[in-house]
């Protein structure tokens, strides 16, 4: 599989995948890996493209208890709330990707983790800053909207870290990112993760490795390996 991180320009043979998705999404996660998994059963080369969505654009700087949000946004019971993190975290373990859920942990504002991962991709490194905040969050428990934080994940996967506090601190990837989300929901896309095989075929949500393989099988069809 290739990624943002090589230029597939040119290159018919290589299925492009867009994948609309946000950091603090565990079905986004889940739904990568599996996908992830089915490209390599299929052998196929394809290309990732991500794409920023905001769950809650509006959430406040402090960000809120994500149990109490879950069973606030979803009217969930406490219940639930727990039997779908035990869900997920089997699910994580068995794609090979750990949650790391806690009673203390945060929902966050992720419009600058969008504005870092935009500007990764001038280097190249769009999808390894991606999973590095996914495990950041959902493995270490981090605040994605803290620029220490982001500046701190950016290095780890050898980005310049005072370079990314200055994106961060100057916005000047904002309006970008901004254009960019409201492009994908004046398109229709309201729930994440949404992938886009080929530019025209929309698959939403964590389709499962085995549907993901037929998806990809069916649109490979006369493609070279």
């Amino acid at each position: 599989m290739t990624s943002q991180d090589t230029d597939t320009t040119g290159l018919d043979d290589v299925l492009q995948i867009d994948i609309v998705s946000d950091v603090v999404c565990p079905w986004c996660i889940v739904g990568f890996k599996q996908l992830e998994q089915a490209i390599a059963r299929t052998g196929v080369s394809a290309a990732i493209k991500w794409h920023p969505f905001e769950l809650n654009q509006d959430m406040a700087a402090e960000g809120e208890n994500l149990r109490e949000h879950i069973m606030r946004k979803y009217g969930s019971s406490a219940e639930q709330s727990q039997a779908a993190r035990d869900r997920l975290t089997d699910l994580g373990a068995s794609l090979g990707f750990e949650f790391n859920f806690t009673d203390d942990m945060r929902m966050v504002n992720t419009f600058k983790a969008h504005q870092l991962i935009r500007w990764a991709g001038e280097s190249r490194k769009e999808h390894r800053l991606k999973m590095a905040l996914f495990r950041a969050y959902f493995g270490d428990r981090k605040d994605l909207n803290d620029n220490q934080v982001l500046a701190d994940v950016a290095e780890s996967i050898g980005l310049d870290r005072a370079e990314a506090l200055a994106v961060l601190e100057d916005g000047r990837f904002a309006e970008t990112v901004r254009a960019e989300e409201a492009f994908w929901t004046s398109n229709g896309i309201h729930g994440v993760p949404a992938v886009i095989f080929e530019r025209q075929h929309l698959v939403s949500g964590a389709q499962g490795v085995d549907n993901f393989a037929a998806i990809i099988t069916e649109l490979t069809k006369g493609k070279a390996a």
